[in-house]
């Protein structure tokens, strides 16, 4: 606990809880001049930040109401105006390190900053492990251990599974104990789910690959996975899903505990600043995840080995548990700085006592309940905190306006990929790559732009509902773009029939004269490009009979191929593995306001955020924070991708078959694509922006102070006091 000192003199003014500006002794001639005059209301001490007057007269546990030695005159003389600072109760500052062990090296990084920087780390390998390696990996998982697609469903839901567990019991007792080893032995349990995913690749034994040199020419096909014995892999499902729910568990304290400790360590306004640059890093991981995961993809997952099929070949298995490895041994490292910090950072007392409160008002006045120091402590007070937060119309909306973003941010990044993957007919990884690259600067930068306006503005409660607004507002206005789309590329079988006319009735027809005689398999996709520019399901459905390699990018060259055109010299044509480039001249403009869509959804996290974080009482903030999450997550983050892919696999035109059941989707319809985008986008943003307009509508904030000056106090920031106060000095912390 911190108490007030004179900035001049060594002589300290020592306070039991709470806080207690005594009445001096008026001097001579000034008899009839109270000490409210400076700043206290009823010319004795001032009301604290939680409402409570502290008594003026001594009590036998207040050791020091009185100062240690009387002033001198000269001391007498000088005014009380100078300057109050804050130090701790115990007669020195919260130190950095591990019991008893802090040394004075690790002083420096005890502070504000230092603790922001293993915050981003964390939430940097967090985001990295769980939204990039995990969505990376997933299909060289599945071909690994023989999972299917509802199996890979559920290790990737075991994440918020974990969370949804966790979070009441964290957010409510960790937010009133010692936030910094929660997180810190939850950053541990994270490094351990890592290690644990990557365990099944050293318990298995090694991964073989048939050579599949000629498999998919045309009367080469050999590819039987019918006939295939069960392999019994598919069981690692159930270690990979233990580790899935080990990354929710410790991750649930870093986007609860975590932001709230950094709130209450810093200014009110620069809160969303250090709030936004945390959430930038979390959002700067999932991209590196995407990038450094599809590098180790393309190593082998023997390593050392010599194989002879490439990385584009279906029966190949990149080195997916290197990331894992990694992650889970950084995250054991950083642990151990978090787990050093002390409850409260040196200087933070200052920032509590001048925090104005912004606390939802409610009409029965239950809501200063939550500013009892005892309330909170016990189990007993969990269904009253509810029932707290239940009341609170504001946080109600908050919660569900939030749920509406993250549908929409958990759909963009689950199915984004895919939706540039049709639209313009690149590869996965070419998607992906090109998702990462818009994603970081729109999906950062947005995070971040958001934070800095708040700050900017000195933006109050009630202001940074309305910026959530008009952030929503904007981009369910640019979210029409989806009206228009890019042609789907010509597939021969697929969207035209293999001389060109439109297909019967719609239905597909993959064999034709010219690959009649080949026995191609449905099983076996691998799409290529002829030289008459359609698509063909793969080199047999083709008709091609040889290949050999282009030495210029290293792809397949298919030749002799009958059901190709040639249109310059007569004879066979030739197609090139891969699928045709497309030449959408939609593509900027697609890309230009798919770019305003993320960069103004995440423009309203931070602020959204920092408005949950002050319509509620400050004893309430972690708490509130988990039932947010609860709420986020059950609402959005878990239902969102499932929604989002249901109506995307509406549009779907050419569904895999594994052996007579259907499968994944490889070819969607674009016009149609784009169409039940359009329809899932606009219903969620108008949902998002319903519940901001009633979250502002009903938003009732504290009654405005009356004393003189305390507006302009509050507005620079130097002086952020509930109640009008002696003015602080302000310092620089960022």
């Amino acid at each position: 606990m911190a108490m007030p000192q004179n900035s001049t003199r060594e002589n300290g003014f020592c306070f039991a809880q709470p806080l207690d500006f005594s009445c001096p002794a008026p001097r001579p001639g000034e008899a009839g001049r109270p000490f409210g005059a400076v700043g206290g209301r009823d010319g004795c001490s001032p009301p604290l930040s939680n409402g409570v007057a502290s008594s003026g007269a001594p009590s036998p546990s207040d050791s020091c109401a009185e100062p240690l030695c009387a002033p001198t005159p000269a001391e007498e003389e000088r005014p009380f105006q100078e300057g109050i600072k804050y130090v701790s109760a115990e007669g020195e500052e919260p130190a950095c390190g591990w019991g008893g062990f802090t040394p004075g090296c690790l002083q420096p990084c005890n502070t504000s900053k230092g603790v922001l920087f293993f915050l981003c780390v964390a939430s940097f390998l967090q985001g990295m492990t769980v939204n990039g390696f995990i969505n990376t990996v997933i299909t060289s998982i599945e071909r690994r251990f023989d999972l299917r697609s509802y199996q890979s469903g559920l290790i990737a839901s075991s994440y918020d599974i974990a969370a949804c567990v966790c979070l009441t019991f964290v957010s409510y007792f960790g937010g009133n104990g010692h936030k910094p080893r929660w997180l810190g032995w939850g950053v541990l349990v994270m490094g351990l789910g890592s290690l644990l995913f990557a365990l099944p690749h050293f318990t298995t034994g090694r991964y073989e690959a048939r050579s599949a040199a000629q498999v998919g020419v045309c009367g080469g096909n050999q590819s039987l996975p019918c006939s295939q014995a069960a392999s019994g892999l598919s069981s690692y499902r159930f270690v990979f899903m233990l580790g899935q729910f080990l990354h929710g568990m410790g991750a649930t304290p870093l986007y609860t505990l975590g932001v709230t400790y950094l709130d209450e360590n810093v200014k009110t306004n620069y809160s969303p600043v250090y709030i936004a640059v945390f959430y930038t890093a979390a959002i700067l991981g999932p991209a590196a995840g995407y990038l450094v995961g599809g590098m180790f993809l393309n190593i082998y997952t023997e390593i050392g080995r010599e194989i002879d099929i490439a990385p584009e070949n279906t029966l190949w298995v990149g080195a997916w548990w290197i990331g894992f490895l990694g992650a889970g041994a950084a995250s054991l490292l950083i642990s151990i700085p978090i787990l050093g910090y002390p409850q409260r950072l040196p200087g933070s007392q200052r920032y509590i006592v001048m925090r104005v409160s912004e606390a939802h008002q409610l009409k029965d006045g239950s809501h200063k309940r939550a500013s009892d120091p005892d309330f909170g402590k016990t189990v007993k007070d969990l269904p009253r905190s509810v029932l707290l937060l239940l009341k609170n119309p504001t946080f109600i909306f908050l919660c569900l306006a939030g749920a509406t973003e993250a549908t929409l941010i958990a759909g963009m990044s689950t199915f984004g990929p895919k939706f540039l993957e049709s639209q313009f007919s690149l590869s996965a990884s070419e998607a992906a790559t090109f998702f990462g690259y818009l994603v970081v600067p729109a999906g950062g930068g947005g995070t971040f732009l958001g934070g800095f306006l708040v700050n900017k503005f000195k933006l109050r409660c009630s202001g940074i509902i309305k910026l959530c607004l008009f952030c929503t507002v904007t981009s369910l206005l640019a979210i029409f773009i989806f009206f228009i789309h890019c042609p789907n590329m010509p597939m021969a079988g697929v969207t035209q029939m293999y001389d060109g006319s439109a297909l019967p009735g719609g239905h597909l027809n993959l064999t034709a004269a010219c690959n009649a005689q080949c026995g191609c398999l449905q099983e076996t996709y691998s799409p290529v490009c002829g030289t008459d520019d359609i698509m063909y399901y793969s080199p047999c459905h083709a008709g091609c009979k040889r290949v050999s390699e282009n030495l210029r990018n290293g792809k397949k060259v298919y030749h002799e191929c009958s059901c190709v055109y040639r249109r310059v010299l007569p004879g066979l044509g030739k197609a090139e593995a891969g699928k045709c480039t497309s030449s959408c001249a939609k593509k900027p403009l697609l890309l230009c306001f798919m770019f305003v869509v993320i960069l103004f959804t995440f423009l309203s996290s931070i602020p959204a955020l920092t408005a949950t974080l002050r319509c509620v009482s400050d004893r309430q903030r972690s708490f509130a924070l988990g039932i947010q999450w609860i709420v986020v997550r059950t609402l959005g983050g878990i239902p969102g991708p499932i929604a989002f892919g249901s109506m995307i696999d509406k549009s779907c035109l050419l569904w895999q078959d594994q052996c007579g059941e259907q499968g994944s989707c490889y070819v969607y319809q674009n016009s149609a694509m784009s169409q039940y985008t359009l329809v899932a986008g606009l219903v969620y943003k108008v949902l998002g922006t319903t519940f901001f307009v009633v979250a502002c509508l009903l938003y009732k904030p504290p009654p405005l102070e009356s004393a003189p000056g305390s507006s302009d106090a509050s507005e620079n920031g130097t002086s952020d006091l509930q109640e009008h106060k002696p003015s602080l000095p302000a310092e620089e912390d960022i």
